[in-house]
């Protein structure tokens, strides 16, 4: 009972849209702007730094709040199946009609807390593939394509390799208009504003 109330309520928290409601504070409809993504990469391309900084921080919160919590009060596979509820609920938000972001930061900031030193890996991976290419979803799609090798060499738990397997595959799938984009040469780099 306990498990799925704390489930329940990441996949609630999970849901909350910072990128949009940071964004309507702002005057701008999000979802009708840049990529349509919820996400800091497009508030940033189209509200701001402010506003992109508030939502990295607000999608990052909510992953390491709920697994924060899964810690103290529950055990495996309950942990991870938090972490999973919480991103789902980024992706699949119930408020604004299961239509959200590509889980990105909310999955970094479950891992923050389910496995930091695997965080700070895949952190620092994304990071020099954005400082090379200048895309944020390459970034994603490269850090997610190798994040169960990283589970795997720095924190090898048979949970925690599922969980970044299955996560892994998600965000992936969300990425794939980024792919096309990127072969086309269409996608917009990061620090171009729209």
């Amino acid at each position: 009972m306990k498990a799925l109330v704390i489930i329940t309520l990441s996949y609630l928290l999970g849901s909350i849209p910072f990128g949009v409601l940071i964004s309507k504070y702002k005057g701008i409809n999000l979802k009708e702007k840049g990529s349509g993504n919820i996400g800091a990469t497009n508030v940033l391309r189209t509200v701001g730094k402010g506003a992109a900084a508030f939502t990295l921080l607000g999608d990052l919160l909510k992953g390491s709040l709920s697994v924060f919590i899964a810690n103290n009060f529950l055990h495996e596979p309950w942990i991870a199946f938090t972490g999973i509820a919480v991103i789902l609920g980024h992706i699949f938000p119930v408020f604004i009609r299961f239509k959200g972001g590509k889980g990105v930061a909310t999955t970094f900031g479950v891992v923050l807390i389910y496995s930091p030193i695997v965080a700070i890996s895949a952190i620092l991976l994304w990071s020099v593939v954005v400082f090379i290419f200048r895309y944020s979803s390459l970034g994603a799609v490269i850090t997610f394509l190798f994040l169960p090798a990283i589970v795997s060499i720095l924190d090898p738990d048979k949970m925690k390799l599922y969980f970044s397997s299955f996560i892994s595959i998600i965000i992936i799938l969300k990425h794939k208009d980024n792919l096309l984009r990127i072969f086309k040469g269409t996608e917009t780099k990061i620090g171009i504003r729209l």
